[in-house]
């Protein structure tokens, strides 16, 4: 199906998951979450001190991945709008209600960063010009892969804010990527729910979607300046990493809510990219229990050999 064709069969669809969002979703403000006490001038003379904040250097680069992700709204926007916002009714009104949702996320970060002094405020702007001067986002070709695509990420995103909340000893922080994290999980449920409803009505295009989109996985932030090595550092800390990648959106989602094993209709294309899929999440489920297990084992010994083992496993993985 074309996506014209597709939306428009769904379209009821479309409309109970937004009125459910709608429901689920609770009005919150940006500025009642930012501690502005804690607040100072910035001097022309003044230069950052890491000092200033109490947040290991992982978290900080997962800070700053964080932000500038959600920093690239108009890139976002401009793919969304492509697949979805051109059609009427509900389709049009969700792509609006969730830009507008996202623009939030990057208004109380910043706040948040800028007002305890957590961040390099030079090095971020710095790195937000570069990145939407960049224009690289992943772009999802039709409104099937956005579908596959946008499950994905919503939940990648969500897992890494909420991580990195927790290893912040500040309580202010921690509720603001936990209120980040719960939006970014009203948005996986809608398009999650949406990519089901299309199987049902497209099973073979929306079948090989999900295949491109589960096997070419990109996080948005890649065109974050230095984007492959604070991967590293944000996989180090166990923010995001393989391992919960495989367990909690490979598993639970593909496999299970999706259920792509028992889709029935296929056309020859899709039975040999569901095979793909399946091969593929087999494979990282044993690289994932490899690196559990190896993981234990360097746990066991002392930590800063256990340490020097996970840097150089995760370094290996997930290199360039």
């Amino acid at each position: 199906m074309d996506d014209l064709a597709l939306l428009t069969e769904l379209a009821p669809v479309a409309e109970r998951n937004l009125e459910r969002h709608l429901d689920a979703t609770k009005v919150w403000y940006p500025h009642t979450m930012v501690p502005w006490s804690r607040g100072e001038d910035f001097e022309p003379e003044y230069e950052w001190d890491p000092n200033e904040a109490e947040v290991p250097e992982a978290v900080r680069a997962a800070l700053y991945v964080n932000l500038l992700t959600e920093d690239n709204l108009p890139y976002y926007f401009r793919d969304i709008h492509r697949m979805y916002g051109y059609a009427d009714g509900a389709w049009g009104e969700w792509t609006r209600r969730w830009t507008a949702e996202e623009g939030r996320h990057a208004m109380v970060i910043r706040d948040y960063l800028m007002v305890t002094r957590s961040i390099d405020p030079v090095w971020l702007e710095d790195g937000r010009m570069a990145q939407i001067q960049s224009g690289k986002v992943p772009e999802p070709p039709s409104a099937a892969h956005g579908f596959a695509y946008l499950s994905l990420q919503e939940l990648a995103t969500r897992i890494a804010h909420r991580n990195t909340g927790k290893l912040l000893t500040d309580r202010a922080g921690y509720e603001v990527m936990a209120k980040v994290a719960t939006d970014e999980n009203h948005h996986f449920l809608f398009y999650r729910d949406m990519a089901k409803a299309a199987l049902e009505v497209d099973p073979s295009g929306m079948m090989k979607a999900i295949a491109d989109e589960v096997r070419g996985f990109a996080m948005p932030g890649l065109g974050i300046p230095g984007f492959v090595e604070h991967s590293k550092a944000i996989a180090n800390a166990g923010i995001y990493d393989l391992v919960l990648h495989h367990e909690q959106i490979l598993v639970p989602v593909v496999l299970r809510h999706w259920d792509i094993e028992n889709v029935e209709g296929l056309d020859a294309e899709a039975e040999q990219a569901r095979d793909k899929v399946l091969n593929y999440i087999k494979r990282a489920g044993r690289v994932a229990a490899r690196f559990v297990a190896k993981r234990e084992e360097a746990a066991a010994k002392e930590p800063q050999t256990a340490d020097a083992w996970h840097r150089r496993e995760q370094a290996r993985e997930f290199g360039s």
